[in-house]
């Protein structure tokens, strides 16, 4: 603990206070978040920590001690029957078992209820005998503002109760959000208006209810899940977990999603599993609640100043962070697509440092009314690529600059330009000679969904393609691919390069860190490069279909390869056929068929068939048509519609897809009426859920391997 002087103390909880609650106005009465969560919650942990060293200065108004914001003057005040208050936010998992070992203590044995925790608007709905009578924000926890004509407009929300003998006043109160789907579609509309996206779901929920127009909210599909009651005099119920079986029964939005355990280790056993799975949901999520299920002990352990001893947040670590951009640069993809992508101040969000994030292109950067220099809102889901949502306006100090595209290739120089009329993006017409796309496109071959070549990662890709050393690359196209000698390996020194954006990774001097790729110390051959002999050795056996989405034709991808494949059996009949015969093939069409017709004009293209044929690369199937695909056409699985969700142990999601692809069926993304059936593996998500209420039928793993003969 950092040693602190009383004096500096004080000034320092100063600062951090009216921080903090400049930061909340913005927040709860401007829907505008001027730093990340993770970013407050420091901030306010410093304060909570300065105000136990030293309690004579905590004051009256310190956010320790109060709730929200201030109701705004557009709405009218509402005062609350019930004060409604915050969570205390733990962050790992000691804190979470401390909380429970101090909030179960001498209540033994005790139930705890664990809960998802929306990242929405709360709202406060108050009832009286069954009929909605008024909806007000939590504002500051004893006056928020009447938005009841706009809740109105909200389907899920009942106007009036299910059922009888339902209490003369009783408070609910629960979360409004934006579903991601929802979301999704909303700044894609607004985007299409030329108009400014929402930066998030909470935003965007925030935005749409608190509208003069109670209409505007009507045309957003807003929703809300119910999490408690405040006031209700002579509550019958016992147990958290009663309240909401009851409040379902009303008609209430519930979730479906919480548990009620007895110990510690299965409440992070819950918080492990949503961890895992928060991305599969149709809401965001920003952690776990958990409270005490009985609401006797619930009225015995009470309340702080601001916050219920009760219950207590698990935060999961920020997915969406504020940082500085500090340029936009242009990538070259292996199409030829020119990519802006941000350079951005290095932040740690959801587990990882990120230092650069996506733009799409340059009509979205215009959209997102990004500048360079701007403090924006970056966020990154797991595994997704970091995506910048958009600026902080109110932190512009006028040094800010525009981002203009530029109107050449970076990396060859050719004229950038729209491949055909409408098309938004600019490309690259270099298609051979442009390094960067040679370099992402034998990247690309290498990868899992392609000819899984696991030695041909995107490091391996940019020494074959760019090495310092020799001055000719060993690939100058594709061609060049399943031709490579160890003697060509051995003397390639190439740079270090980013597998986001392509550029050159630093060393510790602040050079451009420059290595040896296929041989050791010693002159001898690394294992990387016998390696990568034998995995290409062993992908010159893969279905024919794989080698279709490799060439990279636009528009080709695996379901129209597959389709192509199945019909035509060989590269040499699907080249040979016409524009007509093509389009013909289900799942083709026109398009696509045109696609591949300009793709096999190009005389190095034929030159990329020809060469891989005579390096032995299985080019046709065998028995025109084959048996993978004679299987596929008739399978045990034709026409049916099969869903994975969750982990499988003897599978990955490529490989079960594979697996119903391959028998004739159809491996859909989403839950519907017409799913057969649904392989259900650990930590399933919405699509159990989905599945159990349309009555799809659910298998596990054993007997998915049965259906499929294994």
């Amino acid at each position: 603990m950092n040693e602190i002087s009383h004096e500096a103390a004080s000034v320092r909880v100063n600062e951090l206070v009216d921080k903090i609650n400049s930061l909340r106005r913005a927040y709860y009465e401007g829907n505008t978040v001027l730093v990340s969560d993770a970013e407050y919650d420091a901030l306010l942990i410093e304060l909570q920590d300065l105000e136990r060293r030293f309690a004579d200065l905590v004051t009256g108004d310190s956010p320790t001690q109060t709730v929200g914001g201030l109701a705004a003057q557009t709405f009218s005040p509402v005062t609350h029957l019930e004060r409604m208050m915050s969570l205390d936010n733990v962050f790992d998992e000691a804190e979470l078992r401390g909380w429970i070992a101090k909030a179960t203590s001498g209540h033994e044995p005790v139930r705890l209820l664990c809960e998802l925790k929306i990242d929405g608007l709360a709202i406060n709905l108050r009832y009286q005998n069954g009929l909605l009578i008024s909806a007000a924000t939590r504002g500051d926890g004893v006056v928020g503002e009447d938005v009841t004509a706009n809740v109105l407009t909200i389907p899920g929300i009942p106007r009036r109760l299910l059922g009888d003998g339902h209490p003369t006043v009783v408070e609910v109160r629960g979360e409004i959000f934006f579903g991601l789907a929802n979301f999704a579609k909303l700044n894609a509309a607004l985007l299409a208006e030329g108009k400014a996206p929402f930066a998030n779901p909470r935003n965007s929920a925030s935005g749409s209810l608190r509208q003069k127009d109670p209409a505007v909210t009507a045309s957003r599909p807003l929703e809300m899940l119910v999490h408690g009651v405040g006031a209700w005099p002579d509550s019958p119920v016992r147990n958290q977990s009663d309240l909401y079986e009851l409040l379902a029964s009303w008609g209430l939005p519930t979730s479906t999603r919480y548990r009620v355990v007895q110990t510690a280790d299965e409440v992070i056993d819950y918080v492990k599993n949503f961890a895992e799975t928060r991305h599969s949901l149709e809401h965001e999520i920003d952690g776990v609640v958990v409270k005490i299920d009985s609401l006797e002990a619930q009225q015995q352990l009470g309340f702080t100043s601001r916050a219920p001893r009760w219950a207590i947040a698990f935060k999961y670590p920020p997915e969406q962070v504020n940082t500085k951009l500090l340029d936009i640069r242009v990538s070259v993809g292996r199409t030829g697509r020119a990519t802006p992508y941000a350079v951005v101040q290095p932040v740690r969000v959801a587990g990882s440092e990120v230092e650069f994030a996506t733009l799409h292109n340059q009509d979205v950067v215009r959209a997102k009314g990004v500048l360079i220099g701007d403090t924006v809102v970056l966020r990154k889901a797991g595994d997704v690529i970091p995506e910048i949502l958009g600026p902080v306006v109110e932190l512009r100090d006028g040094s800010e600059r525009p981002f203009v595209m530029p109107t050449n290739c970076p990396d060859c120089g050719a004229p950038l330009g729209p491949a055909s009329e409408g098309d938004v993006d600019l490309r690259c017409p270099n298609t051979r000679a442009c390094p960067a796309q040679l370099r992402e496109r034998i990247a690309y071959i290498g990868s899992r969904g392609v000819l899984d070549i696991e030695a041909l990662g995107y490091v391996a890709a940019v020494a074959l393609t760019q090495p310092l050393e020799p001055a000719t690359p060993p690939i100058t196209s594709e061609a060049d691919l399943f031709n490579l000698r160890l003697e060509d390996l051995l003397p390639i020194r190439a740079l270090v390069r980013d597998a986001d954006t392509g550029l050159p990774k630093l060393g510790e001097d602040g050079n451009p860190k420059v290595v040896d790729f296929f041989r050791k110390k010693d002159g001898s051959a690394s294992e990387m490069a016998l390696k990568l002999l034998r995995n290409l050795e062993e992908a010159k056996s893969r279905a024919l279909w794989r080698y279709l989405v490799a060439l990279s034709i636009r528009h080709v991808g695996p379901v129209a390869a597959r389709a192509l494949a199945s019909h035509f059996g060989s590269t040499e009949r699907i080249f040979a056929a016409t524009e007509e015969e093509l389009s013909q093939v289900a799942g083709v069409g026109p398009i696509l068929a045109k696609s591949i017709r300009d793709w096999i004009s190009v005389d190095w293209h034929s030159e990329i068939l020809e060469r891989w044929q005579v390096s032995g690369v299985a080019l046709a199937t065998e028995g025109h048509g084959g048996p993978q695909d004679q299987l596929a056409e008739g399978g045990p699985f034709s026409g049916m519609s099969i869903v994975v969700t969750g982990t499988l142990n003897d599978f990955d999601r490529e490989q079960a897809e594979e697996a119903i692809l391959s028998r004739g069926g159809k491996a859909a993304s989403s839950v519907s009426k017409k799913t057969a059936f649904v392989v259900v593996g650990a930590n399933a998500g919405s699509k159990l859920a989905k599945a159990e209420s349309l009555g799809v039928q659910v298998i596990d793993e054993d007997e998915f391997k049965r259906r499929l003969g294994l």
